[in-house]
């Protein structure tokens, strides 16, 4: 450990950003480099403690404690210390395919199970996590690295986000030849069209690592979906292994009076059209503007936070976020201790541009729809809300009841549906004649990955249903890991 009272001495300090005010004018990520010699003395704060919890990814209560991919933390916080920048790149690559995504995409789960958090504010990880990636894309130490040796294996990934990019890097050093089926008209999956451009450029970012990918020895092939344009059973005798990344993309659906209404569409319907018209340079038949209206985003998780500042980048008149979970606490209450991620309240980066340009949060909490009302042409044109209250049911259940005398009306132009994904699309498992779990997800155990049918792996959102990037990422590498086994008859990759 370079400074072992560090975190005696330093204080907590995180990169700035663009003014809310600002950045809404444009679609450009917002967060400004901070200088090397303050990232120093941030990764000198790290305690390099007995027993690290920081690197330790698992799941308590339900959310991720610690880093998924097991990222060496406390190391390349020292190294960065040292300055030893390209030494601190290889240990993220060590664990980390693409730590240039989730150093800006990545709630950083790291940091709720920092140690030093316990009694003070948490290491910068993901900001350090960040600037040793950017620093080894503009060093030019991250290129290119084909596998020496090819086996003659074909390997089919399906999808082409964060859990299909980790399988496919993984299973192409392994030396397999591996081709990524993508139904989308460009390869990433979520990391292209599901998060915006402000959290996560694609030209400069996505694509850098792509171009990377191909020049590895990756083929991407996209417009193309397996099921329909390929058959399951062409697929499978084509390629000796199959790893299924297809994400968990059923959107979960609000069935209330005036759902057929126009103007109310799922979240990814908005921001995918979105991404894409700014990257065709034109928006397309599929785009959704939200300029001039009064939105109402139903959802109160990251989907719903890109959807208003989408909104607003748009030009819409007023934003609304209906959350139907209570506002947590300013800081961690008795049930939600140490190394749980903390559910404390904060503004996200859309909450803070609805405060600067309309005056406060846009969430409004226990709070749900209970109707849609349009107007004569069937347009939406307001949505009715009820405030609510967490009680049990005859079976014990937390349910959320009514509360009478708070019903509001809200003018709505534009209805966002943002509450979250209910598993998989079912054609392709279907054709596959794969078994599934309980929640339509690919049934296949976690470390195993090893679907009903041999030779067949699942995983990311598919398997484990709606999660992190970083989750998918780890998934990725575990289900090439037993990809690998299973072709070679054993595996030398992490």
């Amino acid at each position: 450990m370079g400074k072992p009272t560090g975190f005696m001495e330093y204080l907590r300090e995180v990169a700035q950003e663009v003014a809310p005010a600002d950045r809404i004018r444009n679609w450009d990520e917002f967060h400004l480099h901070m200088p090397e010699d303050s990232l120093r003395t941030q990764g000198a704060r790290c305690m390099d403690c007995g027993t690290p919890f920081c690197h330790t990814g698992m799941t308590i209560s339900g959310m991720a404690s610690g880093c998924p991919v097991n990222n060496l933390i406390p190391e390349w916080n020292d190294l960065v210390y040292r300055g030893l920048w390209e030494e601190a790149l290889e240990r993220l690559h060590k664990t980390n395919n693409f730590p240039e995504f989730t150093g800006r995409v990545c709630p950083a789960p790291c940091e709720g199970s920092c140690v030093l958090g316990i009694t003070n504010p948490p290491v910068t990880i993901k900001n350090i996590e960040y600037s040793i990636a950017e620093k080894g894309w503009e060093s030019g130490w991250i290129t290119p690295t084909p596998p020496q040796q090819r086996t003659d294996k074909k390997v089919a990934v399906i999808g082409s986000g964060p859990a299909g990019l980790a399988a496919a890097a993984q299973l192409n050093s392994a030396g397999h030849w591996v081709t990524v089926y993508e139904r989308a008209d460009r390869p990433g999956g979520l990391l292209m069209y599901g998060i915006p451009n402000m959290k996560l450029d694609k030209q400069q970012v996505v694509q850098r690592r792509l171009d990377v990918l191909e020049a590895e020895g990756v083929t991407f092939v996209c417009n193309t979906e397996v099921g329909k344009d390929i058959s399951a059973e062409n697929l499978l005798k084509e390629f000796d292994s199959v790893v299924l990344c297809t994400g968990s993309t059923k959107p979960r659906d609000l069935p209330i009076e005036g759902r057929e209404l126009k103007g109310i569409h799922f979240a990814m319907e908005f921001l995918t059209a979105n991404t894409r018209s700014l990257l065709d340079g034109y928006p397309g038949n599929d785009y959704i503007s939200a300029a001039g209206k009064d939105v109402v985003i139903i959802g109160g998780g990251d989907t719903g936070t890109d959807c208003v500042g989408t909104s607003i980048r748009h030009g819409c008149n007023s934003v609304t976020q209906v959350e139907i979970m209570p506002q947590p606490p300013e800081t961690r209450s008795a049930g939600n201790p140490w190394p749980e991620w903390p559910k404390v309240y904060k503004m996200d980066y859309g909450q803070e541009e609805a405060a600067a340009m309309f005056g406060d949060d846009p969430r409004a909490y226990l709070t749900t729809a209970t109707k849609f009302e349009g107007d004569e042409q069937g347009n939406v044109k307001a949505v009715h809300t009820v405030q609510i209250q967490w009680g049990k049911d005859e079976n014990g259940r937390f349910v959320p009841q009514n509360v009478p005398g708070t019903e509001k009306v809200v003018p709505a132009h534009l209805v966002l549906l943002a509450m979250g994904f209910l598993g998989p699309e079912q054609p392709l498992i279907d054709a596959l004649g794969l078994e599934k779990d309980g929640r339509s997800n690919v049934k296949a155990e976690h470390e195993q990955y090893t679907t009903s049918i041999p030779g067949v792996f699942a995983a990311g959102d598919c398997r484990r249903g709606q999660s992190l990037v970083v989750w998918a990422i780890n998934e990725g590498r575990g289900a090439a890991r037993e990809c690998d086994r299973y072709l070679m008859g054993t595996t030398e990759l992490p």
